[in-house]
């Protein structure tokens, strides 16, 4: 579109991101396109000859990982280098799963939107393959044998020697033997505790969310009006029966993990598509191997490092199989080096292999100019069908008349008992967050006091504070309810609660005494406390002023009046007011 000056690409030194980036620049002609890379020597090679080809276009090249802070951007290019170091595993831990605040500040990927504002975001990195192939299977593994290792020899240790310092039925230790003892299970302590760190930072699911939380709020902040992911099926079209792994053995647990984060990635997308202020959402998701770059006699690199050749040796088999032997045994003869036809991220693949994997019903191929054109209609506005979040949209169950039609007998069955039994059918904070439960406690003690908006709206804040204070302190049942079920009754004066055993908010995992002050009783009482203090029914007449000034507006606009600020009965209705809550207040609405 015209108005897309600035495009930022992800992944835009790779095979599919190059092909973009060109078709961008020829049929969108932006200002600016940002070519985002892994490596420095990425970028250079990509931007020189897109700077001759279309000089009209201002290319700016930048690098490092974005899935990490940006203070690792020089050395992120290898993860285990950050997770060799005890200080970067607890900064990776804490940008993980620590404060959301800090880790956006020092996100790469936050940084770089904040910094370059781009209209439209078109993230060709294969994110499944970077988070998966992280390969949380054997790190729990190595965690499992390091952990096993630590305990026996701790057992080991407890069994020989008693607390006086003897053995049990062997000579007594001397003092260095159990120094030594005690050196070796700190070592072990160490390697453990080294594998644990890196088997939670190994995890998938954590990371991919973090990852969409992050970059939806730095679009979000900037304006973003498009972002298109191309995506993956994580097995290039094929099935669970797929042939091709990325080096092991199949069935390949990590390639499973690479689909499964793909579509997971996809699902998280879905989502982001139905926020309100997120911005346009879309995903393309080839499902052939993508190729090719180029057809060359090559040296063959794995993970990075040089594949050399080796003269053979005759070895007898015998009880064991060393699967990794000492180089040093084998004559070096050179690196290895083969005719290859180049297919970026896929990899390199010799003759018989491209010839294997492209052949009719098996993974076959797509080129990333074909890819990149779908790329550029859609930003473009035009319907390739190739969509999958509109494929999803299309296909999803959406809410039926009927259903609406059965509510209301549901909550008049719900009614009819509540009658009967004399309980009030609430709130259980099951369903959450605390904020429902704490609203539909709050507009229930309304509407049983006051019954209607309007009588609301005729009392003061601190004369709804004390009478809705005296109601709960005569209501035993309803009283000691709110409160088991997790829920404070936060009293007037603003200095005492009513409380059960426990409590949902704060919310703490580590700990089960937080410190207390009295500058938290705000946050605390926004978020799950029922408050009762005058400050709290002024919000509460704010609220019920908004919904009858809706009503006011019903008569002469027809069905143009029923909006997300309209609320239809003059009856609190607990659970409408609270929806109404989360639609006008919260933006805790559905867009589709």
């Amino acid at each position: 579109m015209a108005s897309d000056k600035t495009i930022l690409l992800l992944g835009g030194a790779g095979l599919v991101g190059v092909q973009v980036a060109r078709q961008i620049a020829r049929d969108i002609q932006p200002d600016k396109i940002i070519l985002a890379s892994l490596y420095q020597r990425e970028i250079r090679e990509v931007m020189t000859p897109l700077e001759k080809e279309f000089p009209k276009v201002k290319f700016i090249g930048v690098w490092g990982d974005v899935f990490v802070r940006a203070d690792f951007t020089d050395r992120a290019a290898k993860r285990a280098t950050l997770l060799a170091s005890p200080e970067c595993r607890a900064d990776l831990f804490d940008d993980l799963l620590g404060d959301l605040d800090a880790t956006y500040a020092r996100s790469r990927l936050a940084q770089l939107i904040l910094e370059h504002k781009p209209n439209v975001i078109v993230d060709s990195i294969n994110t499944a393959t970077a988070i998966s192939y992280q390969d949380v299977y054997s790190a729990s593994i190595v965690a499992r044998q390091k952990l096993d290792a630590l305990f026996a020899r701790i057992d080991h240790l407890n069994e020989t020697t008693h607390p006086s310092g003897e053995t049990r039925g062997v000579p007594v230790r001397t003092r260095e033997e159990l120094h030594d003892g005690i050196a070796n299970i700190e070592k072990l302590r160490k390697d453990a505790a080294r594998a644990f760190e890196v088997l939670l930072l190994s995890q998938s699911v954590p990371q991919l969310i973090r990852h969409v939380i992050l970059l939806l709020r730095a679009m979000e902040q900037v304006g973003t009006r498009l972002y298109l992911k191309i995506g993956t099926t994580g097995t290039g079209g094929m099935g669970l029966n797929i042939p091709y792994t990325h080096g092991e053995d199949k069935p390949s647990a990590k390639l499973m993990s690479k689909t499964a984060v793909a579509f997971a990635h996809t699902g998280l997308m879905f989502l982001m598509a139905r926020t309100p202020g997120a911005p346009i959402v879309k995903e393309i998701k080839p499902a052939a191997m993508i190729g090719y770059a180029d057809v060359t006699m090559r040296a063959i690199t794995e993970r990075g490092e040089p594949v050399f050749v080796y003269n053979s040796q005759n070895e007898m088999l015998g009880d064991s199989l060393t699967l990794r032997d000492s180089t040093a045994r084998y004559k070096k003869r050179g690196k290895l080096q083969m005719v290859i036809i180049d297919t970026g991220e896929n990899g390199l693949f010799t003759k018989g292999e491209f010839e294997a994997i492209t052949s009719l019903r098996q993974m076959e191929f797509i080129t990333p100019e074909e890819i990149a054109r779908k790329v550029v209609l859609e930003i473009q506005g035009a319907n390739t069908g190739a969509d999958v979040i509109a494929a999803i949209d299309g296909a999803v169950l959406d809410p039926t008349y009927r259903a609406g039609y059965l509510r209301r007998a549901a909550l008049e069955e719900i009614a009819r008992l509540e009658n009967e039994t004399g309980v009030p059918s609430v709130a259980l904070g099951q369903l959450g967050p605390p904020e429902l439960s704490k609203l539909l406690y709050e507009a229930y003690l309304l509407k049983a006091r006051y019954h209607t908006l309007k009588r609301v709206l005729t009392q003061k804040p601190k004369q709804i504070a004390d009478a809705l204070y005296r109601y709960v302190l005569r209501q035993n049942d309803l009283r000691q309810t709110i409160t088991s079920v997790g829920l404070p009754i936060l009293a007037p004066d603003g200095k005492h609660i009513l409380r059960g055993p426990f409590i949902r908010i704060p919310e703490r995992a580590d700990t089960n005494c937080v410190p207390f002050s009295p500058e938290c009783v705000d946050q605390y009482a926004r978020k799950g406390w029922v408050d009762l203090r005058a400050e709290n029914f002024v919000v509460w007449k704010e609220r019920i002023e908004k919904m009858r000034r809706a009503q006011q507006q019903l008569r002469g606009r027809g069905s143009a009046a029923i909006t997300m600020e309209a609320y239809l009965d003059e009856e609190i209705r607990i659970g409408d007011v609270v929806a109404w809550v989360f639609n006008n207040e919260e933006i805790g609405y559905r867009i589709k």
